[in-house]
């Protein structure tokens, strides 16, 4: 059985190669928010990944600037002004090529990139959503949906004010 430090790279590898195309990108800004696209932010470092089933049925890598890793890693809640989590999502497919080497299929991995997502903490520039600004990219481009933007708040609202309104754990 693999590690989960060894599975943990293996998926930055394959999330990473599929990626590609979102490297270096520096979008407009979001609706409501304003948030854009930080510079850099595919030099990040790894928070987690996640398989999103349902609808969205996604593979995601979740990163960190330096101040929302150190915070995930000493558990600091709520977590500090100038913390970002990116969150990029990616088709969630099967590999029958590398499904051709394993004994029955299992393999899946990213496929296309479907969006981006920002979560940037700023306790008074968005006070009334917990601190958290909120955006969304296609293709390098801020959707320009307000209904969709708002929605972020109203799911993270949901999670148990202990986890400061974000979904991702730190996978060591």
């Amino acid at each position: 059985m693999m590690s989960k430090t060894k599975l943990a790279v293996s998926a930055l590898v394959i999330l990473g190669t599929s990626a590609a195309a979102t490297s270096g990108l520096t979008g407009d800004a979001s609706p409501i928010y304003g948030v854009k696209i930080p510079e850099e932010y595919r030099e990040w470092r790894l928070i987690t990944v996640a398989h999103e089933a349902g609808k969205n049925n996604d593979i995601r890598a979740v990163l960190g600037n330096d101040i929302a890793i150190k915070a995930f890693r000493e558990g600091t809640r709520p977590f500090p002004d100038g913390a970002i989590i990116a969150r990029l999502a990616y088709v969630y497919q099967s590999s029958p090529e590398n499904d051709k080497v394993f004994p029955a299929p299992q393999s899946f991995v990213a496929g296309d990139p479907t969006n981006v997502q920002f979560l940037v903490k700023d306790s008074k520039k968005y006070a009334d959503t917990g601190g958290w600004g909120y955006g969304q990219f296609e293709n390098g481009v801020a959707n320009p949906s307000e209904p969709l933007i708002k929605s972020c708040f109203a799911c993270h609202v949901k999670l148990d004010a202990s986890k400061d309104f974000v979904f991702s754990h730190y996978s060591p």
